[in-house]
C-alpha cells in the first residue's frame, strides 16, 4: 500500500479520533460499569474508521487507522490495556478484510464490515482469556452466560436463547454502524469534494 503524505495525514487524524474516543470515553464507561461498553466503543471506533475509508479508499487504510488508535491506547491511565488494544487492532483488521474482499466500497460492504467488527468484541474473551490471562474456557463461557442473564433477564438455563440474542444484538448494531457510516461518509465526502479534499468518488 503506497500512500501519499496527504493520505497518511488524513488516516492519522481518523486514527487519532478513534484513539481519543477509546482513551476518554472508554475510561468513563469503565468507571461507570456501563453494560455493553465494549460494543459501544467498538461501534464508535468503527464508525470513525469506516468514514476514514471513504476519504482514503485504499486497501489497508482501515487497518492503518486502527493501528494508530491502538498505539494511542497506550496512553490510557490505569488498568489492563492489552485487551482493548487487541480489540482495536482486530476490529480494524476484520473490517479491512471485508472491505478488501468486496473491492469497490459499497453500503453492503460497510454494513458487513461493521457487523463482523463489532461482533468481535463479543467473541474476543474466548480467545484472549485463555491465551493471555490464563482463564479457562469454562470460566469465560460462564461469564458470558452470566452477562447475558443480567442484561437480557433470561433464565440461566436458556443458554441457546442467550447466545442467539447476544449475537443478534452485536450483529445488528454493527450492521447499523456500517450503514450509518456509509451515509455520513458520502455526505462528508461530497461536501469536502467541493473544496478539493481527496475523497472517494462515485
Amino acid at each position: 500500500m503506497k500512500l501519499t503524505t496527504r493520505e497518511l495525514s488524513i488516516l492519522a487524524v481518523f486514527g487519532a479520533v478513534w484513539g481519543l474516543v477509546e482513551i476518554s470515553l472508554g475510561s468513563v464507561l469503565k468507571s461507570l460499569n456501563v453494560p455493553l461498553s465494549g460494543m459501544i466503543l467498538s461501534a464508535l471506533g468503527l464508525t470513525v474508521a469506516l468514514i476514514g475509508r471513504v476519504y482514503v479508499p485504499r486497501k489497508g487504510s482501515t487497518l492503518f487507522i486502527g493501528m494508530i488508535a491502538m498505539l494511542l491506547k497506550l496512553f490510557s491511565m490505569g488498568g489492563i490495556i492489552i485487551g482493548p488494544m487487541i480489540a482495536i487492532f482486530t476490529e480494524a483488521l476484520v473490517a479491512e478484510l471485508v472491505l478488501s474482499l468486496f473491492g469497490k466500497p459499497s453500503r453492503a460492504a460497510f454494513s458487513l464490515a461493521g457487523a463482523l467488527g463489532v461482533t468481535w468484541t463479543l467473541l474476543q474473551p474466548f480467545v484472549t482469556g485463555p491465551l493471555l490471562f490464563g482463564r479457562s474456557m469454562l470460566v469465560v463461557w460462564l461469564d458470558f452466560i452470566d452477562n447475558g442473564v443480567r442484561l437480557l433477564g433470561f433464565e440461566p438455563q436458556a443458554v441457546v436463547g442467550i447466545v442467539l440474542v447476544m449475537l443478534a444484538i452485536y450483529l445488528v448494531v454493527g450492521a447499523l454502524v456500517g450503514w450509518i457510516s456509509w451515509s455520513l461518509a458520502r455526505q462528508l465526502a461530497q461536501r469536502a469534494g467541493k473544496t478539493g479534499f481527496p475523497v472517494a468518488r462515485g
